[in-house]
C-alpha cells in the first residue's frame, strides 16, 4: 500500500479476526512482550460477536478490503460527567500502512461516535517510549500523568477475591 491510497474505516467482521488477531501479535512483539500475549481468534470471535459483546472494533482496510490497521475498544464510565466515554484498548497499524492516514482515521473514527453519542472521553494507555506520542500531541491528546493506572492481576487478584468468597459477599454475575 502507498501513502498516496487512503484507507477505509469500517467496523470489524467476523472475517477480520484473524488478521486482527495477528496484528495484536504484532503489537505485542513491538511492545516487546510477545510472551505475554495468547489472544485467539476464537478469543476474539467471542469477545466481538458473541451474544453479549463488550468489546468493538474498527479495522483500517486497503483498497483489496484487506485489513491493515485496527481498534479495540470498550465502553467506559465517568461518575463526574454521568456518561460513558470510549477507553481505546488497542491501536495499531501495520508498518508498511503507515503514514496512510490510517491511525488518524482509526482515532477520528472513535472520536466521531464518542461526539455523536454524547460521549465526553476517548481515553487509552500508550507505552512510554512509544515514538507514537508526537503523534498523539500533535491531534491534540493531552498526556494524563497526575492519574496512575493500578493493576491487581495473578495471585493478587485470585487472593483478594478469595476474600469475598470467605466473607460470603458473592455477588451474582
Amino acid at each position: 500500500m502507498t501513502s498516496s491510497v487512503t484507507p477505509t474505516i469500517r467496523p470489524a467482521r467476523p472475517e477480520d479476526v484473524p488478521a486482527v488477531v495477528a496484528m495484536v501479535h504484532e503489537l505485542a512483539e513491538y511492545e516487546r512482550a510477545p510472551g505475554e500475549c495468547h489472544l485467539t481468534a476464537e478469543q476474539l470471535t467471542s469477545a466481538l460477536f458473541g451474544a453479549s459483546p463488550a468489546l468493538f472494533g474498527h479495522v483500517a482496510v486497503d483498497a483489496h478490503d484487506q485489513p491493515i490497521g485496527f481498534a479495540l475498544w470498550f465502553l467506559n464510565f465517568s461518575t463526574w460527567a454521568g456518561v460513558h466515554g470510549i477507553y481505546l484498548e488497542d491501536l495499531y497499524v501495520r508498518p508498511e500502512a503507515r503514514g496512510t492516514g490510517a491511525g488518524r482515521l482509526l482515532l477520528a473514527t472513535l472520536a466521531d461516535i464518542c461526539v455523536r453519542r454524547g460521549y465526553q472521553r476517548l481515553e487509552w494507555w500508550m507505552i512510554d517510549w512509544n515514538p507514537a506520542a508526537a503523534f498523539y500531541a500533535s491531534i491534540g491528546a493531552k498526556q494524563m500523568s497526575e492519574w496512575v493506572p493500578y493493576r491487581l492481576s495473578g495471585d493478587a487478584l485470585r487472593d483478594l477475591a478469595a476474600r469475598a468468597t470467605a466473607a460470603g459477599t458473592r455477588p451474582g454475575d
